[in-house]
C-alpha cells in the first residue's frame, strides 16, 4: 500500500521517479516542504486544520493522512496556494542587485589547492600527517595554508550566494513550484515534477574523453608541441593548470598567424563537443551522473545548468552572476517546457553506478545550456 511510509522510503533512498507520476506522491514532498514549525502552523490556520500532534514529525504524517484523504486535487491546490505566497515573500526579502554587487567583486576562482572540495582532508594528508617538524609547519601558513583556506572559503562563499541568485531566478516563475523549506534532493518542481537543480560547467574531463575518443592529443600536450614550435618558453615544472596559462597568454600576446591557428584550433575543438551535446543533452546527463563522485552520489531527477563561455571556457564560472545572460536564458527553456505521457521518454535518463549496491538507475533529466558567445 501506498501510505506515508511508502513514500517516506522512496524519499530516503532517492528514488523520484514514481514521485511524478502518482498525485499523492508529489503530495507527500509537498506537505514535507512546509515541515517548518513557522510554516505547518500558518498553513494550518490559513485552512482552519486543527492538527493533535506537536512534534514536527508526527504533524508531517497528520497532515499528510489528512490531505490525501480528501480531494487530491483540492489538497494540491491548498498547498500550491499556500507555497506560492510563502515563496513571494521570501523572494521580496532578496536584494538582487545588491547580491549580484558582492559577487563581482570575486576577480579570481582559485580554490587554492588540489582537495577537491575536501579541505579537511587535504590538509591532514598534505601537512598534518607528513610534517614532523613544528617550525616546518608553521611556515607553511602563510605560503601555503592560508592561500588554501582562503581559495575554499572565497569559492564556496560564490558558489552559495550564485546558486541563491539562480533559484531566485527559477523560482519566480510561474511555471515553477519552489520549495519553501529545504527538501532533500527537490529544490522545486516544474509543472509538478520534482528536480534537484545542478549548476555546473561543461566538464574538463568529459572533454578529455571526447578529445581522446576523437583521436585528438590531450590539449596540454598538444599545446606544450605547439608552443616549442613557436619558440615559447614555458615553465615545465610548474602545475598542468599553470603552465596551460602560460602558454594560452603567451600565445595571445604573441599574436602572430600561428599562434592564433593554435588557439582556434583548441576552441573549434571544444566548440564541436559543445555542439554534439547541445544536440544530445541525454549524452551529457548520462555522463554527469556516471561521473558523479562516490561520496555524493544522488539518483533524483536533475535539472542541469551547463554554463559555457566559449571566449575562453575557464572563466565560465563568471557566468553564475550575469544575470542578463542567464534569466532570458532559464525562462526561455521554462516557457517552452512540456512533459506529459506522449513525452515521457524525453527525460528519462537510464545509466549505471557500479560503485554502489544497485548498478542500473534511471531518473529524469534535463540541461539548460547558458551560453556566451
Amino acid at each position: 500500500m501506498k501510505d506515508f511510509n511508502y513514500w517516506k522510503k522512496l524519499h530516503e533512498t532517492e528514488h523520484l521517479e514514481e514521485f511524478s507520476k502518482d498525485s499523492v506522491g508529489l503530495l507527500w514532498l509537498k506537505v514535507k516542504s512546509i515541515v517548518r514549525k513557522e510554516l505547518i502552523t500558518e498553513f494550518a490556520k490559513d485552512y482552519d486544520i486543527e492538527l493533535a500532534e506537536t512534534s514536527l514529525s508526527k504533524q508531517f504524517v497528520e497532515l499528510f493522512n489528512l490531505l490525501s484523504s480528501n480531494s487530491i486535487d483540492e489538497s494540491h491546490q491548498k498547498l500550491n496556494d499556500y507555497i506560492r505566497k510563502t515563496n513571494l515573500s521570501q523572494l521580496q526579502n532578496l536584494d538582487t542587485q545588491q547580491l549580484v554587487s558582492e559577487l563581482y567583486k570575486l576577480r579570481n576562482f582559485d580554490w587554492g589547492g588540489d582537495y577537491q572540495n575536501a579541505l579537511d582532508k587535504y590538509l591532514v594528508s598534505r601537512y598534518v600527517k607528513v610534517l614532523k617538524s613544528y617550525d616546518t609547519l608553521m611556515s607553511k601558513f602563510e605560503t601555503e595554508i592560508n592561500v588554501a583556506v582562503q581559495g575554499y572559503v572565497l569559492n564556496s562563499w560564490y558558489n552559495h550566494w550564485s546558486s541563491i541568485l539562480i533559484e531566485h531566478i527559477f523560482k519566480s516563475h510561474n511555471a515553477v513550484l519552489p520549495t519553501v523549506g529545504q527538501i532533500k534532493s527537490v529544490d522545486f518542481f516544474i509543472n509538478d515534477i520534482p528536480f534537484d537543480l545542478k549548476v555546473t560547467y561543461l566538464p574538463a574531463e568529459y572533454i578529455k574523453e571526447r578529445r581522446a575518443e576523437k583521436k585528438l592529443p590531450v590539449e596540454l600536450t598538444f599545446l606544450k608541441a605547439k608552443a616549442r614550435e613557436a619558440k615559447i618558453y614555458f615553465d615545465k615544472d610548474a602545475k598542468p593548470n599553470e603552465i596551460y596559462y602560460e602558454i594560452t597568454e603567451k600565445m595571445k600576446d604573441k599574436g602572430d598567424e600561428f599562434c592564433l591557428a593554435v588557439l582556434d584550433t583548441i576552441k573549434s575543438e571544444k566548440l564541436e563537443i559543445l555542439n554534439e551535446v547541445q544536440e544530445n543533452p541525454k549524452i551529457l546527463s548520462k555522463w554527469l551522473y556516471e561521473n558523479q563522485g562516490d561520496m555524493r552520489f544522488g539518483s533524483e531527477n536533475r535539472l542541469f545548468l551547463v554554463l559555457v563561455d566559449t571566449n575562453d571556457f575557464s572563466n565560465s564560472w563568471k557566468l553564475k552572476r550575469d544575470l542578463a545572460l542567464l534569466e532570458p536564458t532559464i525562462f526561455d527553456y521554462l516557457n517552452n517546457f512540456q512533459y506529459d505521457s506522449s513525452n515521457a521518454d524525453e527525460l528519462l535518463i537510464q545509466y549505471n553506478f557500479p560503485k554502489t549496491s544497485q548498478t542500473e538507475y534511471q531518473s529524469l533529466a534535463d540541461i539548460i545550456f547558458v551560453v556566451k558567445t
